[in-house]
């Protein structure tokens, strides 16, 4: 019988795998390699390098000039290139070997450009926010491994829910913002802001359980080799995600002191 898939993260839904999963021969590539979950470890790995060292690049020109407007254009070409890319990525699975870097490589530009803009702000943010994400991932795949957080299909339907919800608020304070209308709870420093924050990053955070238990039933049913490239992408936009909401979160609490 067929697993159903279920994750929030867009990169790794419950049609990624599709096609490629239920009997190994079917999943195995034309090299006879199949998909692993210490490949997807790898590739992940891959993938964080390359985003930083991207990262670099608009880190240091920022504290070299201080001239917040060179930034700008490493960050629009990282937004709309991560985002042409994670398209290709998602609706052209077989090519994740070539975009999924290009696409860490953009959100490396976008992170180091925005880690700049808060590290100037608030001094030591940018280290706190890595080391929290960091470790959060840590924990996660820990709790995931010794089966302390299960990822049931209740967890899944939970977290799912919980994101669509965010994601939701989001969009529509977007929306409201380009008529000047602005939802001052969601970014305030206040205690009802830190809290909205807070929960964002738990969620954010749940979120990679189940991109961990759908990587493991990916290599378990036999997806195709290139299926890592593009596991190891999904869990990258959501260590993306994460580390924005730590920074968001960090800078609410800055604010306070």
């Amino acid at each position: 019988m067929r697993t159903a898939f279920r994750t929030s993260n867009p990169a790794l839904n419950s049609k990624s795998f599709g096609g490629f999963v239920g009997t190994a021969p079917a999943g195995v590539s034309a090299d006879g390699r199949a998909m692993t979950v210490q490949g997807t470890v790898d590739k992940t790995a891959i993938l964080l390098a390359i985003a930083t060292f991207a990262a670099i690049w608009p880190w240091r020109l920022f504290f070299q000039t201080r001239d917040p407007g060179l930034l700008m254009p490493w960050l629009g070409i990282g937004m709309i290139g991560g985002f042409i890319t994670a398209l290709c990525t998602i609706f052209k699975k077989s090519w994740a070997p070539a975009t999924a870097p290009i696409y860490a490589a953009c959100e490396g530009l976008v992170l180091g450009s925005l880690s700049a803009l808060f590290e100037l702000r608030y001094r030591g943010i940018v280290f706190q926010a890595m080391a929290l994400t960091f470790g959060t991932l840590a924990v996660m795949l820990v709790a995931y491994k010794t089966r302390a957080i299960k990822a049931t299909q209740g967890f899944k339907l939970g977290v799912i829910a919980a994101t669509g919800a965010i994601c939701l608020v989001y969009l529509v304070s977007m929306v409201l913002g380009m008529f000047g209308v602005h939802v001052g709870l969601i970014y305030s420093s206040g205690p009802i802001g830190i809290g909205i924050s807070l929960l964002v990053v738990i969620v954010a955070a749940l979120n990679l359980v189940l991109d961990f238990d759908l990587i493991e039933q990916g290599a378990r049913q036999g997806a195709p080799k290139f299926m890592e490239w593009y596991g190891a992408f999904g869990v990258l936009v959501t260590l993306v995600w994460l580390y924005l909401e730590m920074l968001r979160l960090l800078a609410k609490l800055n604010q306070r002191r």
